[in-house]
């Protein structure tokens, strides 16, 4: 076709889509009320965050084998028994899941405790489950994200790296 200047074809996808959407008038407010107070540039900033936790909460559910990263948060009181042993169990059961633990007192004898998780959608809900079950834990929240860590070690780096140096 003379005049039409070739499109190149690519299978890169685009960096940006645009999305159009109709919101009850009260939603919309309420949006306008959150992105003001996290004092967020654009509606588009705070809908495309808002989109990639519900998207990667729905992956981790249908997904069950694909690896994800989060946090699992809980806040539990520990004057039930033996609460502290039974969490620090579950976590050893866990341990290729729990990269790590933060633990603080919190007032009223109860604590909050953050894991950093790592693992398959499926043991990382198993992980979240086990620990819910437990008497005394108040609330529990799992978030996780299909960003993943960078490995931490490889099978045969030390040996490699204890070769190189003098």
């Amino acid at each position: 076709m003379k005049g039409l200047a070739a499109i190149p074809i690519t299978d890169a996808p685009p960096r940006l889509a645009r999305l159009s959407m109709s919101l009850p008038a009260t939603l919309m407010h309420k949006l306008d009320a959150m992105l003001q107070q996290r004092q967020l540039a654009s509606r588009s900033q705070l809908i495309a965050e808002l989109i990639s936790h519900a998207v990667a909460e729905h992956e981790g559910l249908t997904q069950p084998d694909a690896m994800f990263a989060g946090t699992i948060t809980l806040v539990y009181r520990a004057d039930r028994g033996r609460v502290r042993q039974q969490l620090a169990q579950i976590e050893a059961d866990y341990l290729k899941e729990v990269i790590s633990a933060q633990h603080v007192f919190l007032e009223d004898d109860q604590s909050l405790e953050v894991l950093l998780v790592q693992g398959p959608a499926l043991r990382l809900h198993a992980l979240a489950d086990a620990l819910r079950v437990v008497r005394g834990v108040q609330q529990l929240d799992l978030v996780t994200t299909t960003a993943l860590l960078p490995p931490l070690h490889q099978q045969g780096a030390a040996a490699s790296a204890r070769k190189v140096l003098p």
